[in-house]
């Protein structure tokens, strides 16, 4: 192998074109030449001579570089030919990825190869470089490799095959989420930190206020939160920012420093549709910012001023990262105009067009968040975010230089995800939702002030533990926002209560409201005028709930109301009045005591976030269970009945109080039980999958905070318990089991002796063969430690419950994790181990997978285990296996199912294809176990008695379905991988063709069995590309042609199998040039050595070539976009088929050809391939033949039904073609059999009333004329099929020259156009190039008989003027002699040429191939005579058009008549007069005077072919045409009289249309139709006539004398006296017809008609 250093470009076949960096193998030197193939070219192969190739000596390369970086080398190498074919393939997208993956590997490679990387920074980039070749592999659909945990490439020798299987699924599974994460990047998610937020539950938002732009004009306060507009709800505290009036922070110190982390954050949240940040500002002053007099103004209002929304959901989800972006919030204030008026935090006043003005707080900020644009005048907030990955104290860890003890650390409000042990957080919080008051004795409604504080129940106030934001400290009191004149104020204000544990049981909320004035003197003269509270700890000492309380609003004294004795035992909410017996609701107020229940209303909501307090009373119970011991055990068993979230938010005190009450009790075991179901319990919720992610929670629990160290004794107990009286307490030790490892991890931390934790496990082992098999699927987390005296136990279990199909999980994991511990070294001697496995569980886990479907999630283990056990057996394993086989069908029964496993397993592989480790691992072992089962077979199974010919077929199918599966084909890998598998495991083809081959021939007579249905299997073995292995496997056909022979003189069914099977494998990709000669070459040599198989031998290798040959050229063309040369190749195939006779092999490449045509909408050539099949059949009962009906459409059981079928599809192929002809052809004939053997009357009128639409179709549809063109294709360039040769091609419906030669260039781009029709030169057809000639041929017609001398339509005759046509002719001008400079004409000869095609056009190709060709030449004068034909025939036929249709245009009419009666452009027959009419010539051409006579007679007949245009052309023309026809009549007029004068007067006389006809014949020649009269006595009917002819024609007739009698005789005949029909005389007569056979009839026939009406004659008896 060797590397190309230069670009070469290949200039013949024995060259090979390389490209710098191509790997080149060279595969074998013969006498100074070597044979060599490239990477890009891996089927085929070059001899070349060693001229200019230098190859370096053979030498050991020890690489220096680390395995990283050669692996990293290797791998750029991969992907840059990958590279190169993307660009090639303009697949822009994976390009553009390769090259930024491409890029870093290279930067990456540099950094690693520099050392000057620290440790942990080189392991981070070793990962960083093992996940991007990881990636990339998979992105190019390269294999997966598999790493230990260091990212080194697993060695699969050293490596156990469970932990390959396991490698593998890891690899994968990382791989998945990282192309995850790689598509979510394209969604511009920074997958870096995906992968961290991936790594921790919880993060955080850090927030920094850069600045606040804000004309406000006094003191406020800035309120910064988190929002989601979805759910309507605040999701964070707030981040509160003391503002001044000079536009400062209040606080100095904070200057620059104004920083926030909103913390708890989890993947909850991470899942919302959208999260905003809302900044709220409330101006701290005067009521009315429009007062200027502030000495006697209120001051210290707390008064709404604005808001700021910014759309965060971007950063939340980490699609947009920039900590260093300063973000802009615009800013929408209140209008100052509309101060006094606003209702509430009246966010809907900042902007007219986002809110309304009563709306709610949620309402406004979703009004403000869809709002498309927001008015700011460029007021708002800059602030820079950044999301953290990691809970508060991970945060300050990893982001010091972000997070200090400055930060101000904005919770959650909520708990977050996960409550670490030693968490402690007793936050309360309360959101001040609405109020109703009554405006009293006021005229307008008040301006409430509500003021929050904490009171114990001994009336005193508690001093700061109300926190209105973060970042800001305690406070005793909290004020609200004064709504100016608002009945019902809604605030929507939340604020923080942080109270101590030992207070909170005595501590109540306590709101009070008073009304607040603007102006001070009345201010401070205002009271407060009621009072509503609520307790936080209710009767049953459980927390307030969670929710909305609606709390009385009582009135009494200002003195009274500070008094907390006077309210504390009345009733606080609503709920509570209505519990006593009251009744909330009523406009009357009611006296409770020295207070009175006011018909105000307030509304709060509360949420409590305490890792210490509980709003459930059970949980309560049992966390406080030493003040009532006697309701312990009713709390145990309540504990089980309590939502797990409210578990898990106590996890650490629950577990504290379980640990207690049992070490408490140590005396006493009358609460292990129930503690022990209680920890089996919590330990089986965190086991949910809804709070699985408190694992690390428990972790760290029993880590550090677990510290009951008796426990082990109470738990080893129970457990123990329920082991023994498994029986009973099945249920209890199930779900004990489940939760086995944290109990034992409990245990261990106890610091119980190993032995005893020992007797437990193995107690537990054999106790659970007492228990329902579920049990089993918990016990292999703890098998790694259990020693190999329990094998024969574990087996046994397994194989029950593996036979019965039940926890198949459970047996996989185990049986995984024995195999695996059975692999490692130091366990010792493990050869028993396996024998009892072998023994045990072989032939049950191959029951189990070959039972087992591909979409078991198990399978992939299931077939790991066995494959592993299959390679740790040795050949003692195997020779003991064979040994202990019994009976001998026990032996069948097992190699059978064997056998179909392995084939099943290679066939449908159940890893995938990039798990090439694991691939080969599973073909080594299976190559191994088929070979020693295969030496069963010749040691067993071959002689006579016991020769078993099933199982023989399935070793066989298996050896060739193992030799040909895809992952063993090497010369499909590129050279590094080839390289690599074969230095580990070789070619194990060769290894399994020899066996193969062996085998055969050890069949002796048994090998007749074998034919032909193994030959299919042999050839494709056979086919596979390695030439030894092909030479080995070759001369097999030659055994198995001498083995019919000799038992049937003849080797026709191997002959038959052979071609049909070798046409499905070469057109399935098998097989090359090489195959076809090492064919030829091997089985000839045997051949002839034969003394009866020569002759035959010989004719069969001929013709297997032959096939070789077509089927090859059809398979590199099958792909090609040209079509055509699809179909051409398609045809050389079938009738090579057709010639030997295969009727199967023929009819299926009839219908491939049918199926390109209906691709290209050929129609017409689909009908008439269908038609080559249906000729095959017959009009009978006969039974279909399978290989008759390849297609599921038909539906037919006899021959003649099929028939029908065809005949149906064909019939409608033909009219979408426009072939209607054709199709009457058929119709007749399903007629035939409809009417006379069938008798299907339905399906015959059916039949009949196709083919009268048909008919119909012909005479009133115009068809499109094809044209006809001869190409040619000359050089050595063009393929076989095509190589000099001339093909007829039937262009398409108004196809032009011009753009059939573009669409065959564009076929052959690098063809080159031939400017000349004459044939080439042989240097043309033997040059290398591509040389393409194209020109024009016209089709001859070639009448049907039926047609000949009739008169006939030209509807009907166009037909056949373009089709059913196989002669062309091609007319090129030949000068002979001198030019004439006076007459051009005079010898301008014309060389005509005739080409034949091999088959009619249109036929079941658009082209056939030229067979002969011939040439004549045409004299000038016969030219003249054709021209002037064609002349005349053109303007008969344009007549007749206009004359049938009157509403053609008259253009084409006008144009043709000018060219020849305008005496300007009229040069034909002044030249044809010059030329040939003169003495010279005639005297010179004696033999041409009848011809001359003959152009003397044609240009004399073109003058009432002229007349009827012109008079036709008169009726039609338009007013601003006129003059230019009456030049055109003048011209005509003068024209008429020289040739009337010179040739003689001709009188036409024809039917164009049928009135027409009539009206026209009784002008010009009334003798002539009482002609027809006569002629056709018996057959008159003119009623026809009659409703044909119009009354204004009549008219004109009658004008005519001569036309009278004819008139009234025409109208007399109209009384159905006579039936005739004219129109099949008179309209398909031509000119010539017309001319003759009236001369003949006037002359020698006429008689008087009935009536004496006599024929009238003119000056000339010819019309």
């Amino acid at each position: 192998m060797t590397r190309a250093i230069y670009n070469y470009d290949a200039r013949g076949e024995e060259e090979l074109s390389l490209q710098i960096g191509d790997t080149v193998h060279i595969l074998e030197t013969y006498e100074g030449e070597i044979r060599l193939t490239d990477d890009r070219q891996k089927q085929n192969s070059h001899w070349i001579k060693c001229v200019h190739c230098h190859c370096r000596q053979k030498e050991t390369v020890i690489p220096t570089e680390l395995p990283l970086v050669q692996e990293v080398t290797t791998t750029l190498r991969e992907w840059a030919t990958i590279w190169r074919d993307l660009y090639v393939g303009d697949k822009r997208e994976m390009f553009n990825s390769v090259r930024d993956m491409i890029y870093d590997l290279i930067e990456w490679r540099s950094q690693i190869l520099s050392g000057t990387l620290p440790q942990d920074e080189l392991t981070e980039l070793k990962q960083k470089v093992t996940s991007k070749i990881d990636y990339g592999n998979k992105y190019l659909d390269l294999d997966l490799v598999v790493r230990d945990k260091d990212g080194n490439i697993l060695d699969p020798e050293l490596t156990s095959t469970i932990s390959l299987f396991r490698a593998h699924e890891a690899a994968s599974k990382q791989i998945e989420d990282r192309i995850q994460e790689e598509k979510s990047q394209k969604q511009n998610i920074d997958l870096t930190r995906q992968a961290k937020f991936a790594s921790t539950p919880a993060f955080a938002l850090f927030v920094t206020l850069k600045n606040v732009v804000c004309k406000i004009g006094e003191d406020a306060e800035v309120l910064m939160s988190l929002y989601d507009p979805v759910e309507s709800k605040f999701i964070s505290e707030n981040y509160l920012v003391k503002w001044s009036s000079s536009g400062l922070v209040k606080d100095i110190d904070q200057l620059h420093n104004l920083r926030a982390v909103f913390t708890d954050l989890g993947s909850e949240d991470l899942k919302r549709e959208k999260i905003s940040f809302v900044c709220q500002i409330v101006r701290v002053g005067r009521m009315e910012l429009r007062d200027n007099n502030t000495k006697k103004l209120t001051s210290g209002l707390r008064r709404p001023f604005g808001v700021a929304v910014m759309d965060v959901t971007d950063i939340i989800t980490g699609k947009m990262d920039d900590e260093d972006k300063q973000h802009f919030i615009p800013f929408q204030p209140l209008a100052l105009d509309d101060a006094i008026r606003h209702k509430q935090l009246n966010i809907s006043r900042f902007s007219p067009r986002v809110a309304g003005e009563n709306d709610f707080l949620q309402t406004v900020i979703n009004k403000v968040i869809t709002a498309k644009e927001v008015n700011h005048k460029g007021q708002g907030l800059w602030v820079t975010l950044k999301l953290l990955p990691g809970d508060i104290h991970q945060i300050r860890k990893d982001f010091p230089h972000l997070v200090d003890r400055s930060t101000a650390v904005a919770r959650k409000m909520g708990f977050p995800e996960i409550i670490m042990p030693g968490d402690v957080r007793n936050d309360i919080y309360v959101t001040l939702v609405q109020g109703d008051f009554d405006k009293g004795n006021k005229t307008t409604p008040k301006n409430v002030e509500v003021t929050m504080s904490i009171y114990d129940e001994e009336g005193k106030k508690l001093e700061n533990v109300i926190f209105p934001g973060a970042g800001d400290e305690g406070i005793s009191e909290y004020k609200s926002v004064i709504y100016y004149q608002v009945k019902q104020p809604r605030w929507f204000e939340t604020i923080k209560v942080a109270i101590p544990i030992e207070d909170v049981n005595r501590s109540h909320l306590r709101f009070t409201f008073r009304h607040r004035s603007s102006q001070d003197s009345k201010d401070k003269s205002e009271k407060i005028f009621a009072l509503s509270f609520v307790k936080l700890m209710r009767y049953d000492g459980t927390t307030l709930r969670d929710g909305e309380h609606d709390l009385i609003v009582y009135k009494a004294e200002a003195k009274k109301l500070e008094e907390s004795s006077l309210y504390l035992n009345l009733p606080a909410t609503k709920l509570e009045l209505e519990e006593k017996g009251y009744s909330a609701i009523g406009k009357s107020t009611q006296n409770l005591g020295s207070c009175t229940i006011s018909k105000d209303s307030f509304q709060i909501s509360t949420l409590v976030c305490s890792t210490k307090l509980t709003q459930n009373v059970d949980l309560l119970g049992l966390l406080k269970w030493r003040s009532n011991i006697s309701l312990l055990q009713q709390n145990l068993r309540q504990l089980m009945k309590v939502e797990g979230g409210e578990v898990v938010k106590f996890l650490q005190d629950t577990l504290d109080a379980l640990f207690n009450i049992m070490m408490e009790n140590s005396d006493s075991d009358t609460f292990d039980t129930l503690v022990f179901d209680a920890l089996v319990f919590i330990i089986g919720l965190i086991a949910d999958r809804k709070f699985q992610h408190f694992n690390p929670v428990l972790e760290t629990y029993i880590r550090k905070h677990f510290s009951a160290t008796l426990a082990y004794t109470k738990l080893t107990k129970v457990l123990k318990n329920y082991v023994d009286n498994a029986e009973k307490l099945t249920e209890q030790l199930l779900n004990a089991m489940k939760a086995l490892e944290y109990i034992f991890k409990f245990i261990v931390r106890s610091r119980v002796l190993f032995n005893q934790y020992m007797k437990i496990i193995v107690s537990c082992f054999f106790f659970v063969l007492l228990v329902k098999g579920a049990a089993l699927k918990y016990i292999p987390t703890i098998v790694n430690d259990v020693k190999l005296i329990l094998l024969p136990l574990m087996t046994d279990q397994l194989k029950f419950h593996l036979e019965k199909r039940e926890e198949l999980k459970a047996c996989c994991q185990l049986l995984s994790d024995i195999l695996e511990v059975l692999y490692r070294k130091d366990v010792g001697p493990t050869q028993w181990h396996i024998q009892i496995i072998m023994e045990k569980l072989l032939r049950t886990v191959n029951r189990t997978v070959i039972s087992m479907g591909r979409d078991s999630p198990y399978i992939g283990s299931f077939v790991a285990s066995m494959t592993a056990t299959l390679r740790q057996m040795d050949d003692y394993h195997y020779a003991h296996l064979i040994s202990t086989f019994g009976k001998i069908r026990s032996d069948v029964d097992f190699l059978m199912e064997t056998f179909i496993m392995f084939k099943d397993l290679i066939g449908k592989n159940v890893y995938p294809s990039d798990w090439v480790i694991m691939n080969m691992m599973q073909n080594k072992v299976f190559l191994r176990a088929i070979s020693q089962y295969a030496a069963v077979l010749n040691k067993k199974f071959l002689d006579q008695t016991n020769f078993e010919l099933q199982l023989w077929n399935n070793y066989f199918h298996l050896a060739v379905a193992f030799l040909t599966q895809e992952s063993l084909q090497l010369e499909n890998f590129s050279s590094d991988k080839r390289a690599k598998i074969f230095h580990k495991y070789q070619d194990m083809r060769r290894q399994i063709g020899f066996e193969i081959r062996d085998m055969w021939y050890n069949l002796g007579p048994h090998k007749i069995k074998f034919i032909p249905e193994m030959v299919g299997p042999i050839l494709e073995m056979t086919l596979v590309p390695e030439i030894e292995l092909r030479k080995a496997t070759i001369p097999i056909f030659f055994d198995m042609m001498q083995c019919e022979f000799h038992f049937t003189c003849s080797f026709q069914r191997f002959e038959n199998e052979i071609i049909t099977k070798l046409d499905h494998e070469v057109e399935g990709g098998h097989g090359d040039e090489q195959y076809k000669v090492l064919f030829q070459k091997i089985l000839l040599e045997h051949c002839r050595k034969h003394k009866y198989l020569a002759k035959t031998g010989e004719n069969f290798v001929t013709l297997v070539v032959r096939l070789l040959e077509r089927l090859l050229d059809y398979r590199t063309i099958m792909h090609d976009e040209n079509k055509e040369n699809r179909m051409s190749c398609t045809v050389n195939v079938l009738n090579f088929y057709k010639e030997i006779d295969r009727e199967e092999m023929y009819i299926r490449y009839l219908y491939k050809l049918c199926d390109l045509h209906k691709e290209c909408d050929n129609y017409t050539e689909a009908a008439y391939t269908l038609l080559l099949h249906a000729r095959l059949l017959k009009w009978s009962d006969e039974p279909c033949a399978a290989h008759l009906t390849q297609r599921d459409g038909y539906q037919a059981t006899t021959q003649g039904q099929l028939k029908d079928q065809l005949y149906q599809q064909i019939i409608n192929y033909f009219d979408k073609g426009k072939m209607w002809e054709e199709a009457i052809i058929l119709g007749k004939e399903l007629a035939e059999q409809y009417e006379n053997e069938m008798f299907d009357f339905e399906q015959l009128s059916a039949s009949l009333r196709k083919q009268a639409q048909f008919y119909e179709n012909i005479v009133k549809v115009i068809r499109p004329k094809p044209d006809y063109f001869a190409v040619g294709y000359y050089g050595m360039g063009f393929p076989s099929f095509l190589r000099n040769k001339m093909f007829i091609y039937r262009g398409k419906e108004y196809e032009r020259r011009e753009d059939f030669e573009a669409r065959l260039l564009t076929q052959f781009p690098n063809a080159e156009k031939m400017k000349t029709t004459t044939p080439p030169s042989e240097d043309i057809k033997c040059s290398s190039g591509q040389y393409i000639q194209c020109f024009t041929v016209k089709p001859i017609l070639d009448l049907p008989a039926k047609f000949q001398n009739k008169p006939v339509s030209e509807q009907i005759v166009s037909f056949y003027t373009v089709n059913e046509v196989h002669k062309f002719q091609y007319s090129r001008p030949v000068r002979k002699g001198e030019k004439d400079p006076d007459n051009e004409f005079a010898n301008m000869w014309i060389e005509r040429t005739t080409y034949t095609t091999a088959y009619k056009l249109p036929g079941i190709l658009r082209w056939f191939e030229v067979k002969s060709v011939s040439t004549e030449e045409i004299s000038p004068l016969e030219n003249a005579i054709e021209t002037m034909q064609l002349t005349n025939e053109k303007i008969s036929s344009m007549v007749q058009r206009h004359l049938t249709d009157p509403n053609l245009p008259i253009n084409p009419l006008s144009m043709l008549l000018n060219g020849i009666v305008d005496p300007a452009v009229m040069g034909g027959f002044a030249n044809y007069e010059k030329a040939f009419f003169n003495d010279k010539y005639m005297q010179e051409h004696p033999e041409d005077l009848e011809k001359i006579e003959k152009l003397k007679d044609l240009i004399a007949w073109q003058i009432p072919h002229l007349a009827e245009g012109v008079r036709i052309h008169g009726e039609k023309v338009t007013e601003a045409l006129r003059p230019f026809h009456d030049r055109m009549e003048a011209c005509f007029k003068q024209l008429r009289e020289k040739v009337e004068k010179q040739y003689g007067v001709k009188t036409l006389v024809r039917a164009f249309t049928f009135s027409g006809t009539i009206v026209y014949v009784m002008e010009s020649a009334p003798s002539l139709l009482l002609l027809c009269l006569a002629i056709s006595f018996q057959e008159m009917n003119f009623v026809f006539f009659r409703n044909a002819i119009t009354s204004q024609q009549v008219i004109t007739l009658f004008k005519n004398p001569s036309c009278q009698v004819l008139v009234f005789f025409f109208f007399c005949l109209t009384r159905d006296i006579f039936s005739f029909n004219i129109y099949s005389i008179l309209f398909s007569l031509s000119v010539f017809e017309i001319q003759h056979s009236v001369q003949a009839v006037l002359c020698d026939e006429l008689k008087p008609l009935p009536g004496n009406i006599n024929n009238r004659t003119g000056k000339e008896t010819t019309c």
